[in-house]
């Protein structure tokens, strides 16, 4: 009985993540100052975060049903698989290393220098993404610690008690994976146009998530419901604040800048192609 109580109080939270990726197709908002309002988004974030499950639709639960399945799934082998990794630690080192990344000490780097970048340079563009990119973190910092401090969960290498819930511990979700995704995911939205960006972002936030299992820090449920988690929130934070004017001025990847060229001088005549990459 306690361990059902477990699994649909988890379910509860799965769905929970789902909800804050459903609710940013519908958000929008007017240009404002991201600069002057940063403490304020951050608040109306957090009420519309916490308040996300209120607007799932019937629709909604061909996402959450496979979804919370998978994430059951994986919590009821997470001893067997935990203990399995527990025997390997030649990764441990180098885990460690790419967990700093997701920390949100590297994170906060990441996102100051895409904003110093922007003002130094004049590029909007990444201007908002630094600032986007450290409102979602502040964001899923707050809800991951949030939840932690709900579930209570034991780490893997804690002895006897591992992997059990409400139980003190601070396992679920991963904070790393948490963080690193939404901030990857606010990147890669805003530099839609850019595969590379897009491809880096995405690799990035995998490897974190990967790191923080590899290391013995936490389970493969907790990394799951982390990175869902984090690419809600960033979904959220780039849809609610994104100012659409700024994609009027992105150049298409794909496709190439087509322009006359002509030396009367030489007679010579021809078309030039661009790419901006």
């Amino acid at each position: 009985m306690r361990r059902n109580s477990r699994l649909r109080c988890l379910f509860g939270i799965f769905v929970f993540a789902v909800a804050i990726e459903i609710s940013a197709s519908a958000q929008t908002l007017a240009p404002t100052s991201l600069e002057k309002d940063f403490f304020k988004n951050i608040l109306e974030d957090q009420k519309a975060i916490w308040t996300a499950p209120l607007h799932i639709e019937r629709a909604d639960t061909k996402w959450i049903v496979p979804g919370g399945i998978g994430l059951m799934a994986l919590i009821t082998t997470d001893r067997i698989t935990g203990d399995e990794m527990a025997e390997f630690d030649r990764q441990v080192g180098t885990s460690r290393a790419i967990s700093h990344i997701g920390s949100i000490y590297g994170l906060g780097a990441v996102a100051g220098t895409f904003y110093l970048f922007g003002r130094k340079n004049n590029d909007a563009r990444a201007r908002e993404t630094g600032l986007l990119s450290a409102e979602a973190l502040v964001n899923s910092f707050l809800v991951s610690s949030a939840i932690k401090g709900i579930t209570q969960r034991v780490r893997p290498a804690t002895g006897r008690e591992r992997s059990e819930f409400f139980d003190g511990g601070l396992s679920f979700p991963s904070g790393h994976s948490t963080q690193v995704w939404a901030v990857a995911t606010v990147i890669a939205s805003e530099y839609h146009d850019r595969r590379s960006v897009q491809i880096a972002a995405f690799a990035t936030a995998s490897a974190v998530s990967v790191a923080r299992f590899a290391q013995h820090k936490h389970y493969l449920s907790d990394v799951l419901a982390g990175s869902a988690l984090g690419y809600g929130i960033g979904k959220y934070v780039y849809h609610k604040r994104h100012r659409d004017a700024l994609d009027s001025s992105v150049s298409n990847l794909w496709w190439p800048t087509i322009s006359p060229e002509v030396k009367r001088r030489t007679r010579q005549y021809g078309i030039g192609l661009t790419w901006s990459f």
